[in-house]
């Protein structure tokens, strides 16, 4: 085996991933300018209605933005030899981050409107309203934008040394990076649509405390959306499987064939769609590495995997 066979990169990147970077971009340029007009239009009109929203917008554009940096900063820093197993799992470090930001807004929006419900204020229902269908607009757009996460399977990193190529590899998993993005396009989104409901059922019946009260329903719900996230990134960061996954007995299945026997296993995700596996087995008539990593070759999800092979001692 050459110099060149034994060489190989550790690029676990998401299939989309410069697709990905670029839509966030777009998204964050979309509602800083919204936040900007909105601020600025509130300012010169003195609506705090407006006002707040820009804001509020101004909290979201900076969750966007750890997304953003972290996909540049992931893509910048790929072959970085110091990452060891690359830098694919930036992503879900974001996403975590960006789930504890949605979890602080979704309790902030649940306390502002428990203070609404004790202290009502007046409300320019007409002004509002315009307020929540052009916020509603934008983040429709944006979520049209970061939509089809994941459908894309098209991948470029071809790891030698243990799969060559295949048609399969690399096509599973979840970018929590941009799930983490697109829930807070659609958190934001929810808020605009309790907000219009609230606002026109309280123009024609009066019913101030219904505004605040469905802001304390937005905030409950995206409460559950960012505990979810942060369940799925944390279990990546913490190198644990999906509870639905079942690629470590994939590989037993695979491997234990004649008197071959698995006698240690761990499989990690190193990226999205991305897997990494170290094998350590016990046979009769051990074979080569390669031999055994040929038969995980039907796992596209592996992309890199390490073998020691021992031989079975004889029973007395």
């Amino acid at each position: 085996m050459t110099a060149n066979t034994l060489e190989h990169d550790h690029i676990f990147l998401g299939a989309d991933h410069d697709r990905n970077e670029r839509r966030i971009w777009l998204v964050i340029a979309l509602t800083a300018v919204m936040m900007a007009v909105e601020i600025g239009a509130g300012t010169y009109y003195g609506s705090m209605a407006l006002v707040a929203d820009g804001w509020h917008m101004s909290t979201h554009a900076s969750a966007l933005l750890i997304s953003a940096c972290a996909y540049l900063y992931a893509r910048r820093q790929a072959h970085n030899p110091r990452f060891t197993f690359g830098t694919g799992k930036l992503g879900d470090l974001a996403g975590f981050a960006s789930a504890i930001i949605l979890a602080i807004i979704a309790l902030l929006m649940a306390w502002e409107s428990f203070l609404r419900i004790t202290h009502p204020v007046p409300i320019s229902f007409s002004q509002a309203i315009g307020v929540a269908v052009a916020g509603l607009g934008v983040n429709l757009v944006s979520a049209w934008l970061l939509r089809g996460e994941g459908h894309h399977h098209g991948h470029a990193h071809d790891h030698g040394h243990h799969h060559g190529d295949h048609a399969h590899h690399g096509n599973h998993g979840a970018d929590n990076n941009m799930r983490a993005a697109y829930i807070h396009v659609i958190a934001d989104a929810l808020t605009s649509v309790l907000a219009i409901a609230a606002l026109a059922l309280g123009s024609v019946y009066g019913w101030l405390w219904l505004d605040p009260l469905m802001g304390i329903v937005g905030g409950v719900i995206i409460a559950q959306w960012s505990f979810g996230l942060m369940k799925s990134s944390g279990r990546v960061l913490l190198d644990a499987m999906e509870e639905n996954e079942d690629l470590p007995g994939d590989i037993r299945k695979l491997i234990e064939t004649g008197g071959d026997r698995i006698t240690d296993l761990h499989v990690w995700q190193v990226g999205p769609g991305h897997h990494a596996a170290i094998v350590a087995l016990v046979s009769p008539d051990p074979q080569p590495p390669e031999t055994y990593k040929a038969k995980l070759q039907a796992l596209g999800e592996l992309s890199h995997v390490t073998v020691e092979v021992s031989r079975a001692r004889a029973a007395a």
